[in-house]
Protein backbone atom coordinates (compact mmCIF):
# COMPACT_ATOMS: atom_id res chain seq x y z
CA UNK A 1 0.00 0.00 0.00
CA UNK A 2 1.46 3.38 -0.95
CA UNK A 3 1.28 6.68 0.89
CA UNK A 4 -0.61 8.15 -2.05
CA UNK A 5 -4.09 9.29 -0.96
CA UNK A 6 -6.79 8.41 -3.48
CA UNK A 7 -9.66 9.80 -1.39
CA UNK A 8 -9.63 12.53 1.23
CA UNK A 9 -12.86 13.42 3.01
CA UNK A 10 -12.72 16.40 5.34
CA UNK A 11 -15.82 17.09 7.45
CA UNK A 12 -18.27 16.17 4.69
CA UNK A 13 -21.81 17.30 5.39
CA UNK A 14 -24.79 16.78 3.11
CA UNK A 15 -28.17 18.30 3.84
CA UNK A 16 -31.40 18.03 1.90
CA UNK A 17 -34.37 20.34 2.31
CA UNK A 18 -37.59 18.31 2.26
CA UNK A 19 -40.57 20.66 2.51
CA UNK A 20 -40.06 22.59 5.73
CA UNK A 21 -37.53 20.14 7.15
CA UNK A 22 -33.78 19.90 6.67
CA UNK A 23 -32.55 16.32 6.57
CA UNK A 24 -28.91 16.00 7.61
CA UNK A 25 -27.81 12.87 5.77
CA UNK A 26 -24.09 13.27 6.51
CA UNK A 27 -22.91 15.08 9.63
CA UNK A 28 -19.20 15.67 9.21
CA UNK A 29 -17.64 12.53 7.72
CA UNK A 30 -13.82 12.43 7.56
CA UNK A 31 -11.53 9.61 6.41
CA UNK A 32 -8.82 8.92 3.82
CA UNK A 33 -8.31 5.98 1.49
CA UNK A 34 -4.82 5.24 0.24
CA UNK A 35 -3.78 3.69 -3.07
CA UNK A 36 -4.02 -0.10 -2.93
CA UNK A 37 -6.46 -0.26 -0.02
CA UNK A 38 -9.58 -2.45 -0.03
CA UNK A 39 -12.12 -0.64 2.14
CA UNK A 40 -15.71 -1.62 2.86
CA UNK A 41 -18.26 0.98 3.92
CA UNK A 42 -21.00 -0.48 6.09
CA UNK A 43 -24.18 0.82 7.66
CA UNK A 44 -27.86 0.00 7.83
CA UNK A 45 -30.37 1.83 5.62
CA UNK A 46 -30.64 5.45 6.70
CA UNK A 47 -27.01 5.54 7.87
CA UNK A 48 -25.92 7.82 5.00
CA UNK A 49 -24.21 5.10 2.93
CA UNK A 50 -25.97 5.95 -0.34
CA UNK A 51 -25.47 9.70 0.10
CA UNK A 52 -21.77 9.12 0.79
CA UNK A 53 -21.49 6.79 -2.21
CA UNK A 54 -23.00 9.45 -4.48
CA UNK A 55 -20.45 11.98 -3.25
CA UNK A 56 -17.53 9.53 -3.58
CA UNK A 57 -18.70 8.75 -7.12
CA UNK A 58 -18.89 12.47 -8.04
CA UNK A 59 -22.64 12.10 -8.69
CA UNK A 60 -23.38 14.65 -5.95
CA UNK A 61 -21.48 17.36 -4.09
CA UNK A 62 -21.27 17.90 -0.33
CA UNK A 63 -23.16 20.82 1.25
CA UNK A 64 -19.94 21.64 3.10
CA UNK A 65 -16.51 20.11 3.69
CA UNK A 66 -13.92 19.02 1.14
CA UNK A 67 -13.70 15.90 -0.97
CA UNK A 68 -10.44 15.30 -2.84
CA UNK A 69 -10.33 12.51 -5.43
CA UNK A 70 -6.74 11.73 -6.45
CA UNK A 71 -5.73 15.20 -5.29
CA UNK A 72 -8.52 17.08 -7.11
CA UNK A 73 -10.99 19.05 -4.96
CA UNK A 74 -14.39 18.03 -6.28
CA UNK A 75 -16.27 20.96 -4.69
CA UNK A 76 -14.93 23.44 -7.25
CA UNK A 77 -15.78 21.48 -10.40
CA UNK A 78 -18.50 22.18 -12.96
CA UNK A 79 -20.88 19.43 -14.02
CA UNK A 80 -18.84 18.68 -17.16
CA UNK A 81 -15.58 18.58 -15.20
CA UNK A 82 -17.20 16.22 -12.69
CA UNK A 83 -18.34 13.90 -15.50
CA UNK A 84 -14.83 13.90 -16.96
CA UNK A 85 -13.23 13.19 -13.59
CA UNK A 86 -15.75 10.41 -12.91
CA UNK A 87 -15.11 8.78 -16.28
CA UNK A 88 -11.30 8.83 -15.90
CA UNK A 89 -10.83 8.15 -12.21
CA UNK A 90 -13.67 5.86 -11.09
CA UNK A 91 -14.87 2.45 -12.20
CA UNK A 92 -18.44 1.81 -10.99
CA UNK A 93 -19.92 -1.60 -10.16
CA UNK A 94 -23.62 -1.63 -9.26
CA UNK A 95 -25.91 -4.17 -7.63
CA UNK A 96 -28.07 -4.37 -10.76
CA UNK A 97 -25.12 -4.79 -13.25
CA UNK A 98 -26.58 -2.03 -15.52
CA UNK A 99 -25.61 -3.82 -18.73
CA UNK A 100 -27.23 -3.07 -22.10
CA UNK A 101 -29.39 -6.14 -22.82
CA UNK A 102 -29.01 -6.42 -26.60
CA UNK A 103 -25.29 -5.79 -26.60
CA UNK A 104 -22.44 -8.28 -26.37
CA UNK A 105 -20.20 -8.53 -23.32
CA UNK A 106 -17.35 -6.95 -25.31
CA UNK A 107 -19.48 -3.99 -26.45
CA UNK A 108 -20.76 -3.46 -22.90
CA UNK A 109 -17.18 -3.26 -21.64
CA UNK A 110 -16.19 -0.90 -24.47
CA UNK A 111 -18.87 1.65 -23.53
CA UNK A 112 -16.81 3.94 -21.24
CA UNK A 113 -14.10 4.14 -23.91
CA UNK A 114 -16.42 5.84 -26.42
CA UNK A 115 -15.90 9.04 -24.42
CA UNK A 116 -12.18 8.88 -25.15
CA UNK A 117 -11.63 10.33 -28.66
CA UNK A 118 -7.92 9.46 -28.63
CA UNK A 119 -8.52 5.71 -28.90
CA UNK A 120 -8.81 3.93 -32.23
CA UNK A 121 -11.46 1.23 -32.76
CA UNK A 122 -8.77 -1.43 -32.44
CA UNK A 123 -7.34 0.05 -29.21
CA UNK A 124 -10.84 0.20 -27.76
CA UNK A 125 -11.50 -3.44 -28.65
CA UNK A 126 -8.10 -4.59 -27.34
CA UNK A 127 -8.58 -2.82 -24.04
CA UNK A 128 -12.09 -4.22 -23.61
CA UNK A 129 -10.87 -7.72 -24.41
CA UNK A 130 -8.03 -7.32 -21.91
CA UNK A 131 -10.51 -6.28 -19.21
CA UNK A 132 -12.74 -9.30 -19.99
CA UNK A 133 -9.69 -11.57 -19.75
CA UNK A 134 -8.83 -10.00 -16.37
CA UNK A 135 -12.23 -11.17 -15.04
CA UNK A 136 -11.81 -14.57 -16.76
CA UNK A 137 -14.51 -14.04 -19.37
CA UNK A 138 -12.35 -13.72 -22.48
CA UNK A 139 -14.21 -16.64 -24.05
CA UNK A 140 -17.62 -15.00 -23.60
CA UNK A 141 -17.02 -11.76 -25.50
CA UNK A 142 -19.90 -12.35 -27.96
CA UNK A 143 -22.50 -13.35 -25.36
CA UNK A 144 -25.32 -10.96 -24.49
CA UNK A 145 -26.33 -10.53 -20.83
CA UNK A 146 -29.27 -12.94 -21.19
CA UNK A 147 -26.79 -15.67 -22.18
CA UNK A 148 -24.76 -15.12 -19.01
CA UNK A 149 -25.40 -16.07 -15.37
CA UNK A 150 -25.80 -13.37 -12.71
CA UNK A 151 -22.20 -13.84 -11.59
CA UNK A 152 -20.93 -13.61 -15.16
CA UNK A 153 -22.97 -10.44 -15.75
CA UNK A 154 -21.40 -8.91 -12.64
CA UNK A 155 -17.96 -9.89 -13.98
CA UNK A 156 -18.75 -8.06 -17.23
CA UNK A 157 -19.74 -5.05 -15.11
CA UNK A 158 -16.40 -5.29 -13.26
CA UNK A 159 -14.53 -5.51 -16.59
CA UNK A 160 -16.38 -2.36 -17.71
CA UNK A 161 -15.30 -0.68 -14.46
CA UNK A 162 -11.66 -1.66 -15.12
CA UNK A 163 -11.44 -0.70 -18.79
CA UNK A 164 -10.59 2.97 -18.23
CA UNK A 165 -7.80 2.05 -15.80
CA UNK A 166 -9.41 4.09 -13.01
CA UNK A 167 -7.66 5.03 -9.75
CA UNK A 168 -10.53 3.47 -7.78
CA UNK A 169 -13.24 0.86 -8.17
CA UNK A 170 -16.43 1.94 -6.40
CA UNK A 171 -18.84 -0.93 -5.81
CA UNK A 172 -22.39 -0.47 -4.52
CA UNK A 173 -23.79 -3.66 -2.94
CA UNK A 174 -22.16 -5.49 -5.87
CA UNK A 175 -23.01 -8.90 -4.37
CA UNK A 176 -26.54 -7.90 -3.27
CA UNK A 177 -28.34 -9.84 -6.02
CA UNK A 178 -26.12 -12.92 -5.91
CA UNK A 179 -26.24 -16.19 -3.96
CA UNK A 180 -23.47 -17.01 -1.47
CA UNK A 181 -21.33 -19.02 -3.87
CA UNK A 182 -21.44 -16.37 -6.61
CA UNK A 183 -20.89 -13.59 -4.05
CA UNK A 184 -17.72 -15.31 -2.87
CA UNK A 185 -16.58 -15.76 -6.50
CA UNK A 186 -17.00 -12.01 -7.06
CA UNK A 187 -15.17 -11.23 -3.79
CA UNK A 188 -12.33 -13.60 -4.80
CA UNK A 189 -12.03 -11.61 -8.02
CA UNK A 190 -12.05 -8.33 -6.08
CA UNK A 191 -9.32 -9.63 -3.75
CA UNK A 192 -7.26 -10.70 -6.76
CA UNK A 193 -7.62 -7.28 -8.42
CA UNK A 194 -6.63 -5.65 -5.14
CA UNK A 195 -3.73 -7.92 -4.17
CA UNK A 196 -2.23 -8.76 -7.56
CA UNK A 197 -3.04 -5.65 -9.58
CA UNK A 198 -2.95 -3.18 -6.69
CA UNK A 199 -6.41 -1.79 -7.45
CA UNK A 200 -7.93 0.54 -4.84
CA UNK A 201 -11.43 -0.71 -4.00
CA UNK A 202 -14.20 0.99 -2.02
CA UNK A 203 -17.01 -1.50 -1.53
CA UNK A 204 -20.36 -0.52 -0.01
CA UNK A 205 -22.18 -3.41 1.67
CA UNK A 206 -24.50 -4.17 4.58
CA UNK A 207 -23.28 -7.77 4.88
CA UNK A 208 -20.62 -8.44 7.55
CA UNK A 209 -19.44 -11.64 5.84
CA UNK A 210 -18.66 -9.62 2.70
CA UNK A 211 -16.87 -6.90 4.71
CA UNK A 212 -14.65 -9.62 6.23
CA UNK A 213 -12.94 -9.98 2.83
CA UNK A 214 -11.67 -6.38 2.90
CA UNK A 215 -8.68 -5.01 4.78
CA UNK A 216 -10.54 -2.15 6.48
CA UNK A 217 -14.14 -1.28 7.36
CA UNK A 218 -15.68 2.16 7.84
CA UNK A 219 -18.97 1.94 9.73
CA UNK A 220 -21.61 4.67 9.34
CA UNK A 221 -24.53 5.36 11.64
CA UNK A 222 -26.89 8.34 11.46
CA UNK A 223 -24.61 10.20 9.06
CA UNK A 224 -21.44 9.83 11.13
CA UNK A 225 -18.45 7.49 11.12
CA UNK A 226 -18.84 5.43 14.30
CA UNK A 227 -15.97 3.02 13.61
CA UNK A 228 -13.02 2.88 11.24
CA UNK A 229 -10.95 -0.23 11.80
CA UNK A 230 -8.41 -2.41 10.04
CA UNK A 231 -9.52 -6.01 9.69
CA UNK A 232 -6.83 -8.01 11.47
CA UNK A 233 -7.89 -11.34 9.98
CA UNK A 234 -8.85 -10.73 6.37
CA UNK A 235 -10.74 -13.76 5.09
CA UNK A 236 -9.66 -15.31 1.81
CA UNK A 237 -12.69 -15.44 -0.51
CA UNK A 238 -11.01 -18.26 -2.44
CA UNK A 239 -10.76 -20.34 0.74
CA UNK A 240 -14.32 -19.44 1.79
CA UNK A 241 -15.49 -20.57 -1.66
CA UNK A 242 -13.60 -23.88 -1.40
CA UNK A 243 -15.19 -24.51 2.03
CA UNK A 244 -18.76 -24.24 0.70
CA UNK A 245 -20.70 -27.48 0.11
CA UNK A 246 -20.83 -28.68 -3.53
CA UNK A 247 -23.15 -26.65 -5.79
CA UNK A 248 -25.75 -29.42 -6.10
CA UNK A 249 -26.36 -29.29 -2.34
CA UNK A 250 -27.45 -25.66 -2.66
Amino acid sequence: MSSNKILELQQIKREFVMGTETVRALKGVSFDVFAGEFVTIMGSSGSGKTTLLNILGCLDKPTSGNYLLDGVNVSNLSRNELARLRNHKIGFVFQAYNLLPRTSALENVELPLFYNPELTVKERRDRALGALQAVKLGDREDHTPSQLSGGQQQRVAIARALVNQPVMILADEATGNLDTRTSYEIMALMQELNQQEGKTIVFVTHEPDIAAFSSRTVMLRDGKVVKDSKNENVRSAKEALAALPPAEDY
